[in-house]
């Protein structure tokens, strides 16, 4: 088949959507959908110039028009999906810096977790790689007590001087390089109190203006719990009583970019029943992949119940500007670069809200850098599994920040917090990296 043949669009009947080509793959409502959908890339190219896997390999398979061809002809039936289609899937970051950039409003970020999600059933992960994968996604991330075991474990592997001296020796670095710089990676562990669990329910302070359910996610709580108290001590001073439902868990984020659709949909089933079972004026995260993923429920759950729960997702800063801030308390002067997270700006389209919020704190001044719009490589679990790409992906933003030199870089998801506090880190910069919200006095 010619590429002009590929790219065009079956004749339909006036109404009905196009059917793929006689002997393609595609036979369930849900893979016909995905593969007409595919059919609103016109290939123009506006998307390279956005795409980071494109501009550090400057191969048309890793750019989102090179994705979308392959995908479609894998539906078509055109080619046998291989080690090389799967190493393009995998390579994409999901960013969805293309949704942003594209003229025909593509839906990217659906498009590639479907097909990821596809291919994970046609060939299950197998190895060691393949059985840590299932550990991870079925029975660490969604269980609060496997994970706080998990956690527990490493964080007594940093205390307890291991660490110290397996990066002092240089073992692991010369048997398990891989290894070595996932390793390199992990964040100092909070300690059990640290991470101990949220009460219920916080009562605004002063006159109550709304109440608001909180998300508190699955790695954010114990790996960040500052974040997370910093939010609902921001929330209660402005006038919100803010819900911690228990029942609550993991949102399903990292299961849908990584084809895990499945247990994905389970958790943000249990999410809605832990959200709705009482009347709230909004459900607010302070996470920019958990943020884009409950107001993509609708995307994977069919019914009104994940229509009204996606309708009530707020991220905090956009919250907090919608209703409008009350006067905030004067804090120290910072010089502070914003990174504008991925699923933020490009899935969420939130941008000039976390600009807002930090301008209307006294002493803050807002540092423009180049590229702050851009992706840093952290992507869920990307740095782990892509390591190099993801490096090379982080390179020219700390050089950026570096030019700045601001006081304090701030950025509203925790993949990128990590990602920015280990490339500055590396690069010689003692420069703090906080969420947007603590920096709230």
């Amino acid at each position: 088949m010619s590429d002009s043949m590929a790219n065009a669009r079956p004749a339909t009947a006036c109404g009905e959507a196009p059917r793929p080509p006689e002997g393609a793959r595609v036979a369930t409502r849900e893979q016909l959908a995905h593969w007409t959908r595919s059919l609103d890339c016109i290939h123009c190219g506006l998307c390279l110039s956005s795409c980071p896997t494109y501009q550090v390999t400057g191969r048309e398979n890793a750019s989102p028009r090179g994705r979308i061809y392959l995908m479609r002809a894998v539906a078509e039936g055109r080619l046998e999906p291989d080690a090389s289609y799967t190493q393009a899937l995998d390579e994409c970051l999901v960013c969805r810096n293309c949704e942003t950039a594209c003229p025909s409003g593509v839906r990217f970020g659906e498009l590639m977790e479907f097909a990821r999600d596809e291919e994970k059933k046609r060939v299950p992960p197998r190895g060691l790689a393949g059985f840590v994968e299932r550990i991870a996604f079925r029975h660490v991330l969604p269980k609060r007590r496997v994970l706080g075991a998990l956690l527990g474990a490493l964080r007594l592997y940093q205390r307890s001087g291991v660490q110290t001296l397996v990066r002092k020796s240089g073992l692991l670095r010369r048997m398990a390089p891989q290894l070595a710089a996932r390793e390199a990676l992990l964040p100092a562990i909070p300690s059990r109190r640290e991470r101990g669990p949220l009460l219920e329910r916080y009562p605004a302070h002063g006159e109550r203006r709304a109440t608001v359910g909180f998300l508190t996610g699955c790695v954010m709580h114990p790996l960040m719990p500052e974040v997370h108290r910093a939010t609902i001590r921001v929330l209660n001073e402005q006038g919100f009583d803010v819900v911690v439902p228990s029942s609550q868990g993991c949102c399903g984020a990292l299961h849908f970019h990584f084809g895990h659709a499945d247990e994905g949909k389970e958790l943000a089933r249990a999410n809605l029943r832990a959200f709705l079972r009482e009347p709230l004026d909004a459900i607010v995260n302070n996470s920019a992949g958990c943020g884009a993923a409950m107001k993509e429920y609708p995307h994977q759950l069919e019914g009104e119940e994940a229509q009204r729960f996606a309708t009530l997702v707020r991220d905090v800063s956009e919250f907090l500007v919608e209703r409008g801030l009350r006067p905030i308390a004067p804090g120290r002067k910072l010089r502070v670069a914003y990174d504008e997270p991925c699923h933020l700006i490009h899935a969420q389209k939130i941008s000039a809200a976390p600009k807002q919020l930090l301008r209307a704190i006294p002493g803050v001044e807002l540092l423009p850098f180049e590229g702050q719009e851009s992706c840093c490589g952290a992507a869920g679990i990307y740095n782990l599994v892509q390591p190099a790409l993801a490096n090379a992906i982080l390179s020219p933003k700390i050089a950026a920040i570096a030019k700045v030199q601001p006081d304090v870089v701030v950025t509203g998801n925790p993949g990128c917090l990590m990602q920015l506090r280990n490339g500055l880190a590396a690069a010689g910069l003692a420069i703090p990296v906080k969420h947007p919200i603590e920096l709230v006095p």
